[in-house]
């Protein structure tokens, strides 16, 4: 079933009649006790707030939080905001969609990012660091992952193919700072710069909706790094016991801050352009997707950044 119509595309008044994927669910009650269904729709451009305010408890229990639904609906205008009021809504099976419709993916193709990745692999001089990363991506369901995996639930690159656009732009600024900075290992800030968040690909599950792997709530992608990058080289027999110790240090360290989850603050050069590489592209990023997203109207600035805690500059219309 083509999808008809996109959340970026519909307008206060719209009678719609297409799919979006559940992002959130709960039964809520008017003041007058009477029950309805509040729910966050999704598609790839967007996410909408929606209500079913009619026989709520009879449509509950027909889909829930994750399953893509067809809604007839019409769109409205609430606190200056879209809202759908849902008049009938049905599960559909997966076979009947599309899920590129859905769930927001990375705009460059994932083969051909990964195929520039490759290049910088080669690149590296190092035997025993070159070794390493070779034996990553020979490892077919780390590569399937990596190429599959968003970078994070909710800040930045988070949709399909995330992780990978964020490493390799991560790598591009990493291969300019060892040309820029005297005194850099640059096989070493590659190579940490290109695993740094291999993690990602057992913290978060990303068959449907993005959310947390068990693993990654109980222990987080920077731990689950440091694991891999130990079981690979255990692997590999030989290796530089200091090189190793350098490339834990830049994944253990990579976030900066124990605050923000770091277990180590970065102690050397690599491992210090490493996070701060990290954290510019992340934010970059973030921006760019809340900018864009920002509503379609008259002001020059966009709502309340929660995370960034400021308003962001758009520019001044037209």
């Amino acid at each position: 079933m083509a999808k008809s119509i996109y959340i970026k595309d519909i307008k206060a008044g719209d009678k719609v009649s297409t799919a979006f994927l559940v992002a959130e669910k709960n039964m809520a009650y008017s003041q007058k006790g009477a029950p309805y269904l509040n729910l966050k729709l999704k598609d790839r451009t967007g996410e909408v707030d929606a209500k079913v305010w009619d026989n709520a408890p009879q449509w509950d229990p027909l889909f829930g939080k994750g399953d893509i639904v067809h809604c007839q609906a019409r769109a409205v205008s609430y606190k200056n905001a879209l809202q759908l009021s849902i008049l009938e809504i049905r599960p559909l099976k997966a076979g009947d969609v599309d899920p590129a419709d859905f769930f927001p993916s990375a705009r460059r193709d994932p083969e051909a990012m990964f195929a520039e990745l490759e290049g910088f692999v080669a690149s590296v001089a190092a035997p025993h660091l070159k070794a390493l990363l070779a034996a990553f991506f020979a490892d077919a369901e780390v590569v399937g992952a990596f190429k599959r995996a968003p970078a994070a639930k909710g800040f930045h690159h988070v949709y399909i193919g995330g992780l990978l656009e964020h490493t390799l732009s991560v790598v591009r600024l990493l291969d300019v700072a060892s040309r820029h900075y005297e005194g850099v290992d640059r096989d070493l800030l590659l190579a940490g710069g290109i695993l740094h968040d291999i993690g990602k690909i057992r913290e978060y599950r990303y068959e449907g909706l993005i959310d947390y792997s068990d693993e990654g709530r109980l222990i987080g992608h920077i731990v689950i790094g440091v694991e891999m990058l130990d079981e690979k080289i255990a692997a590999l027999g030989a290796f530089p016991s200091e090189t190793a110790m350098a490339l834990r240090h830049i994944l253990l360290s990579h976030h900066g801050e124990m605050e923000f989850g770091s277990p180590k603050r970065p102690k050397t050069l690599e491992a210090m352009i490493v996070h701060q590489l990290d954290d510019l592209d992340a934010k970059v990023n973030a921006i760019q997707g809340f900018v864009a997203d920002a509503p379609d109207d008259a002001s020059a600035w966009t709502p309340f950044h929660r995370l960034f805690g400021r308003f962001l500059y758009k520019g001044k219309p037209g």
